[in-house]
């Protein structure tokens, strides 16, 4: 057995030969994010991006697991009476933040993103009882994901990191944020350098064996 060796991040996890805390730029946000990690998500030190937007959000936090029904700090958000909870998941009954705001009602809005595979969100949700009767948001977005070392589902699936920042924009528009352009633009710096390293990589690992 192969045991790796290398040094890691702890703070992006990744090994610190590649570490891209340097690259995070934090968004201060009246939205709050509770990003839901599935356990192999938080395996993927190479390419995982709920870190990364994770650490470049304050107002967020992160939790591993699978079945959230019985998580104290999730039905503590949820149950709060001066919180709006939804769940970015789309759907024919989700809102469409192209088209309109959410949490008009002046109380705090809370965001949980599902951060996993399609198939395993699907099953995420379905366990998840306390998330599965939330109001569901969702965007419209027609460019191609810029994750290009990874095999999407289709061509219009994003990334954690890509999905949130779409929203913040959204919200932005709506007013319920106050980003600036230059934030947005920094935003995907850690996904961006992420994709240019993984890239380079492997192509000097096809360049070792020509």
């Amino acid at each position: 057995m192969i045991i790796d060796s290398r040094e890691v991040c702890f703070t992006c996890y990744r090994p610190k030969s590649s570490c891209m805390c340097s690259y995070i730029k934090r968004i201060k946000t009246k939205t709050k994010f509770v990003i839901l990690m599935h356990p192999k998500e938080f395996r993927k030190t190479k390419n995982g991006t709920g870190h990364f937007t994770n650490l470049s959000l304050p107002n967020s936090e992160i939790h591993i697991g699978i079945d959230f029904t019985n998580h104290k700090r999730v039905n503590e958000i949820i149950e709060n009476k001066n919180i709006n909870s939804y769940v970015l998941y789309p759907g024919l009954d989700s809102i469409d933040l192209n088209t309109k705001p959410i949490g008009t009602n002046k109380k705090e809005n809370v965001i949980f993103i599902i951060d996993s595979t399609w198939p395993c969100s699907k099953k995420m949700l379905r366990l998840s009882k306390n998330l599965e009767t939330l109001p569901k948001v969702s965007f419209q977005y027609t460019e191609k994901s810029d994750f290009k070392i990874k095999t999407q589902p289709n061509q219009y699936c994003l990334s954690t990191i890509e999905s949130t920042l779409c929203v913040l924009k959204l919200l932005n528009k709506h007013n319920l944020e106050d980003i600036s352009n230059k934030e947005f633009d920094n935003f995907l710096q850690p996904f961006s350098k992420m994709v240019e390293y993984q890239i380079t990589c492997s192509l000097n690992k096809e360049i070792r064996y020509k």
